[in-house]
């Protein structure tokens, strides 16, 4: 059985050609009447705009800077975890900020269907009481719909600010990291949602476990040494040498010059992180960039007295029966509506295709003509096809 990931990659990949010859070829203009139904939009809704949305879209030439960041690992190969009782996840920390992306389904099936949990554990491996704090924190209660819990996890995390409890662990001992997966039942098929980051102060190793409903920190510990071979088939697993970026414009957008879009998270112009396996030490890569936080500045003018309007689509809907629909969260900066969180879209669980387009923000002109700068804050949707094409669409916002 293919996983949604496992497809949803490939046709990534599969598109590379398309994506690459397919830039900066045409200017593109929205059709009459288009202006006025995205201005009707609310913002994170869907507007229709038919014969308008095409990869075939000029492209916006970008520099990613690495910013400092935390230590960064991925549980998300195997994403279908068919043994029963497993480690899927098994790498080890230094003392400060460790985010970990937790993406896990129960998968077993043979001899039967049988109802799991998933955990994720830290154990402190250095020779003093280990330290731990919470500085972001999302977590959402197993389900089928995938879509929701990858578009909630993300709005979640972006919303938290951590708390100021300090937990501790003794030497050689473990730890749940998030004491509500230990008390969620998984069914067969249902997603486990996890993004954490928190900090401590003496090395570590963290594990992400399947294990029956009824067992214990200790009984996971003690009875569960099997790790599940990596497949390099789903998104990734391991730790990654990227957990940052700023995204900063060669050029300033200028809304004379017509329709652009960044693209972000298509292995292309933005290549997948890399990183190793803790386990085996293997090479290994976050295709699809899950969990990386990339912090947007575009630079942008009006020299006709024109806004732009801020909108994504799913681009990617006819590759396969798994792109048939996009959900993500994203943090946008001030314009015609407030700075903050957006689902995108809010009012439904996915966008599924052309004509179909989301309204992430309109951006007014200055009044001076001075230039302006758009901040957004992104991370790559899980469960939803990628990548994200964000069109910025010059438009009369009077």
């Amino acid at each position: 059985m293919k996983t949604r990931k496992m497809t949803k990659v490939r046709a990534v990949v599969g598109c590379l050609l398309l994506c690459t010859t397919g830039l900066n070829l045409s200017a593109q203009e929205l059709k009459p009447g288009q202006d006025k139904a995205i201005l009707k939009t609310k913002q994170g809704s869907i507007v229709e705009l038919p014969g308008f949305l095409t990869e075939k879209i000029n492209t916006i030439d970008y520099q990613k800077i690495v910013l400092p960041g935390p230590q960064f690992m991925v549980s998300d190969d195997p994403e279908y975890i068919r043994i029963p009782e497993a480690i899927a996840l098994k790498e080890p920390v230094v003392p400060g900020a460790v985010r970990l992306y937790v993406y896990n389904v129960n998968g077993v099936k043979e001899p039967a269907k049988i109802d799991r949990k998933i955990v994720a554990l830290i154990k402190n491996t250095g020779k003093s009481t280990m330290h731990l704090r919470m500085l972001k924190y999302s977590s959402q209660k197993p389900s089928l719909n995938y879509f929701q819990i990858g578009k909630q996890g993300l709005a979640d995390f972006f919303a938290s600010n951590g708390n100021e409890i300090i937990r501790t662990v003794a030497p050689g001992k473990s730890i749940l990291i998030d004491e509500k997966l230990d008390k969620h039942i998984v069914k067969y098929d249902e997603l486990v949602h996890g993004f954490y980051e928190f900090v401590v102060d003496q090395p570590g190793e963290v594990t992400v476990v399947q294990a029956a409903p009824s067992a214990s920190v200790a009984d996971m510990v003690k009875k569960i040494t099997n790790v599940v071979p990596i497949g390099h088939a789903n998104a990734g697993r391991g730790t990654f040498g990227v957990s940052n970026y700023q995204v900063i414009n060669d050029k300033v957008i200028d809304t004379k010059d017509g329709v652009t879009q960044l693209m972000l998270a298509d292995g292309v112009t933005d290549p997948w992180v890399v990183g190793r396996e803790g386990h085996s030490g293997d090479l290994a890569k976050l295709a699809g960039n899950y969990g990386v936080i990339y912090d947007v500045e575009m630079k942008w003018k009006s020299t006709d007295g024109k806004g732009l309007a801020l909108v994504t689509w799913n681009s990617r809907s006819g590759d396969n029966q798994w792109c048939s629909g996009m959900a993500a969260s994203m943090v946008v900066s001030k314009g015609v509506f407030p700075e903050g969180i957006i689902q995108l879209p809010k009012d439904r669980l996915v966008t599924k295709h052309a004509p179909e387009a989301i309204l992430i923000q309109i951006f007014p002109p200055s009044k001076d003509g001075k230039e302006q700068t758009i901040k957004l804050k992104y991370s790559p949707p899980g469960a939803s096809c990628l990548p994200t094409p964000l069109i910025f669409i010059p438009i009369d916002v009077k």
